[in-house]
Parts: structure tokens; sequence; C-alpha cells
């Protein structure tokens, strides 16, 4: 799918992004991405397709693997700082999500990508890899990906490290996304992505760099109060401001992290919000009837969140009676903990894999094909 003024822009962001430099405190260009082509279905088309994923592969010759699942609007290398603490004692997989940075997509982005056939995606960059059985850790949409990888295929997956999003069982009868925005107007920004897909995507295309800003914010600095709350726009409330850069990145690591993110722009990110894929995700999981996961959880929660009260969340759909070994943890920060305060966030997950190895419950986690 095509949109008006996207390839110009998208030419514009890649001429003014990158520039390589030795002291950015993560250089993602240090590692190498492998890609992979995994089957995938345009339900439009009604035919079989092959995507492309991207994935980097960190320290293979770990026994354990740890699968990082980034969200919206994020890259494989939203990881960094978890790359670098993590790497010399685990196997990190790192993905671009499909439709994100070198991983593509099918035409059809309203109903071709549900949380199964995202799962689908992550079995095969493990099957490519030899790798039989991992953790999967992820944040805001890769988390309730990971929930639902988990679900569906507790064979592969040993543990679940769920950041920021906690686990929404779909026991419950499906929900539009206007009738949850009427409860938590914080998410009226979905109802705009969903029912105006291709508006919304011409509107992140027109400036990726601050697009990318406005979105990817901090405790310390917030987005205007505004933000998130409109159901026809999405950086409205950003007009006549001056954006500050991510506060999380250098200058190095925003100029990457833009540049790789301008390879297809916002093109065939929104997957995860149509109704089409919100409904076929639904479906197909009420259908099964299974809702519990059995593995291990952590649940890494933040607390000054301005897109929604997570731990509220959580209470309100009981998610500890569908997950008998789940752990929660709160820490400080907004809606990027892991990238907002690392060394909080990396010991809270230090510990954790450290008392699962004690009890001997990481079943699998090094196994390899």
């Amino acid at each position: 799918m095509t949109h008006p003024f996207t390839g110009k822009f998208c030419v514009l962001t890649l001429l003014l992004s990158c520039s390589a430099s030795v002291f950015a405190a993560f250089n993602s260009r240090e590692y190498h991405t492998k890609a992979v082509a995994c089957p995938a279905i345009d339900r439009v088309l009604n035919q079989s397709v092959n995507i492309t994923i991207d994935y980097v592969d960190v320290n293979p010759s770990a026994k354990t693997t740890i699968l990082m699942v980034h969200g919206w609007p994020s890259l494989w290398s939203s990881w960094g700082k978890q790359i670098e603490h993590f790497k010399g004692d685990y196997r990190l997989i790192a993905i671009d999500v499909r439709g994100f940075g070198g991983s593509s997509h099918p035409s059809d982005i309203q109903s071709s990508s549900t949380l199964a056939d995202i799962t689908g995606d992550l079995t095969c960059v493990l099957e490519h890899a030899g790798v039989a059985s991992a953790v999967c850790m992820g944040h805001d949409w890769g988390s309730v990906t990971c929930y639902e990888a988990a679900r569906r295929r507790p064979d592969v997956f040993s543990a679940v490290i769920g950041v920021t999003v906690p686990y929404v069982p779909f026991a419950q009868p499906y929900q539009p996304i206007e009738a949850v925005a009427a409860v938590i107007p914080t998410l009226s920004y979905q109802v705009y992505f969903a029912d105006n897909t291709s508006k919304a995507i011409a509107e992140l295309n027109t400036d990726i760099r601050r697009t990318l800003r406005g979105t990817l914010r901090s405790f310390a600095s917030p987005p205007p109060a505004a933000f998130l709350r409109s159901q026809d726009n999405f950086m409205a409330a950003w007009d006549g401001v001056v954006i500050p850069p991510i506060p999380f990145f250098t200058l190095e690591e925003e100029d990457c992290f833009v540049e790789r993110f301008s390879r297809q722009c916002f093109d065939h990110t929104l997957m995860f919000y149509t109704n089409g894929n919100r409904y076929g995700t639904w479906k197909s999981a009420h259908d099964q009837g299974n809702f519990t996961i059995p593995q291990p959880v952590l649940s890494i929660l933040p607390l000054e969140d301005p897109v929604a009260d997570w731990v509220a969340t959580a209470k309100a759909f009981n998610v500890s009676a569908y997950m008998p070994q789940l752990t929660t943890k709160t820490m400080k920060g907004a809606h990027w903990p892991h990238m907002e305060f690392p060394d909080v966030f990396n010991a809270i997950v230090d510990e954790w894999l450290a008392g699962l190895e004690a009890k001997g419950t990481r079943r699998g986690v090094s196994d390899e094909l």
C-alpha cells in the first residue's frame, strides 16, 4: 500500500538522518542482521506469501536464549541497553517485527497480521537460528505478542518477560476499540489508527523523526497532556512545539534509529491497531478457549505511563488467575522503562532469571535444534 508523499519524505529522512559515531552509547551498526523468509498469508489476495524477517543474533554459543520483541513504534535496536547488559550470559535474538525496519509485510495491513500470524514469525526466526526453546521478552505490543506466543506455543516459549503492557486474556467478549477508548481516553489515538489507517500513515510519515520524537518520551520529558487523546489525528498536540530529541538516545543513536525506521516508514506498522487484525486475533484465541499461560512470567509495569495505568489494568483483568507462575514488578518510568531506566530494569530481569535457574524452572530454554 502506498500513501501520498510517503516516498518523498522517506527519501528526505534517509538523506538527513544517520551519521555513524564510535561515541554512541549503543552502536547498532556493530551488529550484523540476518534475514529469514517466513510464510505469511495475504487475506485480501487470499494467497500464501513469503515475508522477510530481519534479526540480530548475539552470543549464539550461550545456553539460554532470550527472544526480544519490540512494540510500536520501534525496532530491534530499542533493546540496545539490554543487549549490552545481557550479551555475556545469554543468547539474544532481537527482531524487527514484520513491517518495521528491515522486515517486510504482506501488502494487506488490515487483516493479514493477527497475533497468531506474528507468533508464526517468531517461531520461524527461532527455527532459522536453530533454537528449540526461548524466553520471550517483549515491550508494548511486543509484550502482547509474547503473551500470545507463550499461550499458543508453550512447547517453544518456556517463559515470558512482559514489559509495560500486562496480559489481557481474550476470554471476554470482543470489544471494538471505540468502546475501549471510551473507558481509557488516552487510547483514543487507536480509534484514529483503526478507522482512518491510510490517513494516519500519511500523517505519521510526514516527518519520521518528529513522529518518533513525539512518541518516544520519558517521565522527565513528557508529551503534552492532549497527546494520544484525539480520534482525528496523532501529532496535533505537538503543533507549534519544537520537540526535543528522544531523551534516552544519544543523537547518534537517534540518527540510526530514524534511518532504519525510514526503510519502510510507517507504511505497514499500524497492523496492531486495525479492526480486522484485532478481531482476527480475538476470534482465533477466543475460539481456542484456553487462556492460561502456565509458564513462568515476569510482568514489569511502569508507574508513570501516560498511556494507561497498567497496574490497575492488570487487576481489572485478574491476570494472576490466568498465570499461576506470575511475578509482577513495578518500577519508575513512563512507557519505555527499559530504555528510560535500564539499570533498574536490567536488575529486575537479572534477579528473576537467577531465581528461575535456582528453582530449575527454565524448562527447555537451553535446548537447541
